[in-house]
């Protein structure tokens, strides 16, 4: 089981910043997806950004020039900037990853999750 940690959750204004990031008990970038998610208080989890290990993030449309999903190498995470902070962007932050391991058989899947970190945009 790989073991991931998001950090960076807060407290901001409306229009302000915060940087989560996502750190992992293992390199992660190697699977097939890594992603954020939101879960607001009564509403269903979305997919904020997904990342590829092969390609570019992708964002929902709701988060689209304000949000950038990055890896960073030297530091073994996986953050999420957030710029110009809007109320309906209050939720749990939880990172995933998803892939597949190879064993010397074949493979097996893998889906795991963070605990998740607190962003409250205050109106």
């Amino acid at each position: 089981q790989v073991q991931l940690v998001e950090s960076g959750g807060g407290l901001v204004q409306p229009g302000g910043s915060l940087r989560l990031s996502c750190a992992a008990s293992r390199s992660i970038f190697s699977s097939d997806a890594i992603s954020w998610y939101r879960q607001a208080p009564g509403k269903q989890r979305e997919l904020v950004a997904a990342l590829t290990s092969w390609g570019n993030p992708n964002y929902v449309d709701s988060v689209k020039g304000r949000f950038t999903m990055s890896r960073d190498y030297a530091k073994n995470t996986v953050d999420l900037q957030m710029n110009r902070l809007r109320p309906e962007d209050t939720a749990v932050y939880y990172c995933n990853a998803r892939g597949l391991t190879r064993t010397g058989t074949g493979t097996v899947p893998y889906d795991y999750w963070g605990q998740g970190t607190q962003v409250t945009v205050s109106a």
